[in-house]
């Protein structure tokens, strides 16, 4: 069941790299292989997050002080799995914006040099937001 539990979650941490391999041989732009590769990243994440949860015994064969530490490490796992999201989802989102803020940022101060602090300070707060996804991880990791 463990090695189970390694398998998806190692198949879902390097499932990105088909599409990098498929694109590199290709030479063009792979939508459907992007497509494919997100729901199969999703999935093995699913497929490891049940096969870590529901992998216990069933409440009424088991002692209450057992049953009582199975609810405990569920807890302590989702935690760990909910930092995971916070950092990783927020550091999606902050990067999608800086792409799209760096990029007007670079056009505004190649038209007006004064524009450059301004610039600066939208490309900030793009990088915010995955600052923040970390914060809330470590709230959720020592709180």
């Amino acid at each position: 069941m463990k090695y189970l539990i390694v398998l998806f979650a190692s198949l879902a941490m390097f499932s990105p790299l088909f599409l990098a391999g498929i694109r590199r041989y290709t030479g063009r732009r792979a939508k459907r292989a992007l497509g494919t590769n997100i729901a199969s990243f999703f999935l093995c994440l699913a497929l490891a997050a049940a096969l870590g949860i529901g992998g216990s015994a069933s409440a009424a064969a088991v002692p209450a002080e057992t049953a009582e530490a199975a609810a405990a490490g569920i807890a302590e796992g989702l935690k760990y799995i909910g930092a995971a999201l916070a950092v990783g989802l927020s550091g999606i989102g902050g990067g999608i914006a800086v792409a799209a803020s760096a990029s007007a940022a670079l056009g505004a101060i190649s038209e007006n040099d004064k524009a450059f602090g301004k610039a600066l300070i939208f490309v900030g707060l793009a990088e915010g937001v995955a600052l923040y996804g970390l914060i809330v991880a470590l709230l959720l990791l020592f709180s």
